[in-house]
């Protein structure tokens, strides 16, 4: 994946989070969040990848960097499914790449906002077969979970993080809420939070994220 922002730890990293943006963002939008996080979780390799920059339907054809194309919101956010499996492809190599630079899987978290957050779920539990530290979903939902579709037991493994605002008119609460429940009815560790707040992430949601992560990491 091109345009990599990789943030390293003040001492040698022994975990990464590959951190995936929302739609119409940059890979230096959860920049400031990142370097938060790294004061209080030390040697942690943040991992911020670019969405290529491409044209959005929903969006009158504008051009913006974006994970896929969403071709419409009825049916339910139809998208273009294989630009959404180019990107979780893209993730699947960021995480080879770090366990070829000596971090194990199971120190390895993904994590996404919005339009990133769907990319992550549907690399985790749709294309990686190998363990993982967790994943962390924020303000999004899981356009691939179909019904009919069980998982294996390494990825019954991967705990899961679900943040979404109350009052969130992009992305509602309720498409978060059913990627929270897909998982829990497949055995997964899921836990879910919800914020008085809009599509944003708030400093009460950063404080969350950072204790999930250090419970992880000292487990």
């Amino acid at each position: 994946m091109q345009e990599t922002l990789i943030l390293e730890p003040a001492q040698p990293a022994s975990a990464c989070v590959i951190w995936l943006h929302g739609l119409g963002a940059d890979r230096f939008d959860f920049q400031p969040v990142a370097e938060a996080l790294q004061g209080v979780l030390p040697g942690v390799r943040f991992v911020l990848p670019q969405a290529p920059t491409r044209p959005v339907t929903l969006n009158g054809g504008w051009s913006m960097p974006s994970w896929y194309d969403i071709l419409a919101i009825q049916p339910e956010r139809a998208l273009d499914l294989d630009q959404l499996e180019e990107s979780a492809g893209s993730v699947l190599a960021l995480i080879e790449n770090q366990r070829a630079s000596s971090i194990a899987a199971e120190r390895i978290f993904l994590a996404g906002f919005s339009q990133g957050g769907a990319v992550v779920l549907h690399a985790a539990f749709r294309r990686w077969a190998g363990e993982l530290g967790g994943v962390l979903a924020l303000s999004t939902y899981a356009p691939t979970f179909d019904e009919t579709r069980q998982l294996g037991a390494i990825q019954q493994r991967h705990p899961v993080l679900c943040l979404h605002g109350a009052h969130d008119e992009v992305v509602p609460s309720a498409l978060g809420r059913r990627a929270h429940d897909w998982l829990a009815a497949r055995g997964v560790a899921v836990t879910w939070r919800s914020y008085p707040m809009g599509h944003e992430v708030v400093n009460e949601e950063i404080r969350d994220i950072a204790r999930w992560l250090a419970e992880r990491l000292a487990g």
